[in-house]
């Protein structure tokens, strides 16, 4: 699988491909990568060549403490991405069915979580409402857009993210569900350069004092889903709101069922670590319960 990601190094932006243990940097400027993606019109190799060719080589231990990674393809201006998903997209909230051939299509229902740059990584605190109802983590792939100056969505290629959120305030009135979706969400760095993944195997671990205090297995590839992904996004993007110009999609896919459903409670200070197995991913953040701050008066 073809990884690309971008990175903060020694006050520059860069991009890198691969994985390590050293990876090659390339120094790139705000906006570049995604402008590569949307010339490139899909092809992985005038992608690669559009970025490297002439750059000078910056190899660096993937492990640098000094690398500071970034989501992919994050402008620098806050407000120029955006971070959805949908919901109920599992065939196990369908009695393990599949949309037939022929069959009209209902969208699924659709949340907005906020501007891309509100997205956390790998190692950084997830920030949640101070009494939540109950909360559940929800590993999930998340497809990456980029739109070019028409407005018109060019797939990038996907990463991997914890759409944490209050499935307790959801379930207590569904009409609370934006508010159910103001927690922090993880994305990790690493974006493949592949077709949505058809298996997405892997396990999640909540970690609370040291001990890991719930375990469980979740699926979230293309396979075990009721809908067609196709059909998610063509619908999705029907909407002008989401094709503005130059603007980044991440789109996340929906969740398999989890440590919530096995009567489970997320704590403050719980650690959830999530490992997609099959593509050698790795999420870990710490869950804050953060209280209100007092309004000025």
């Amino acid at each position: 699988m073809s990884v690309l990601f971008e990175a903060v190094y020694e006050g520059h932006r860069h991009v890198g491909f691969d994985r390590g243990p050293v990876v090659d940097l390339y120094r790139v400027e705000d906006g570049q990568v995604a402008a590569a993606f949307v010339a490139a019109n899909g092809s992985v190799t005038a992608l690669r060549a559009s970025l490297t060719e002439g750059a000078a080589t910056v190899p660096v231990p993937l492990d640098d403490p000094g690398l500071r990674f970034l989501p992919p393809l994050l402008p620098a201006a806050s407000g120029k991405a955006l971070l959805s998903g949908f919901m109920g997209t599992h065939r196990k909230k369908w009695d393990g069915k599949t949309f037939a051939e022929g069959d009209e299509f209902v969208p699924p229902r659709w949340f907005f979580k906020g501007f891309g740059d509100w997205a956390r990584l790998p190692g950084e605190p997830l920030v949640v409402p101070a009494e939540p109802v109950a909360l559940i983590e929800e590993p999930e792939v998340v497809l990456v857009y980029v739109n070019d100056s028409e407005g018109y969505p060019h797939y990038a290629g996907y990463t991997f993210g914890n759409d944490l959120c209050d499935i307790g305030l959801h379930r207590k009135d569904n009409g609370y569900n934006p508010y159910c979706k103001l927690c922090d969400t993880a994305v990790a760095p690493w974006l493949f350069l592949d077709a949505p993944p058809r298996t997405v195997t892997g396990r999640v671990t909540i970690v609370r004092d040291g001990a890991a205090v719930w375990e469980g297995p979740f699926d979230c590839g293309a396979d075990a889903l009721y809908y067609r992904v196709q059909d998610m996004v063509d619908h999705l993007f029907g909407f002008p709101a989401v094709r503005r110009p130059g603007l980044v999609n991440y789109v996340l896919l929906g969740a398999d069922e989890a440590s919530f459903h096995d009567g489970f409670r997320i704590a403050d200070g719980d650690r959830i670590d999530i490992d997609v197995k099959s593509h050698d991913v790795a999420i870990s953040n710490e869950v804050r319960f953060v209280g209100p701050v007092p309004l000025a008066r």
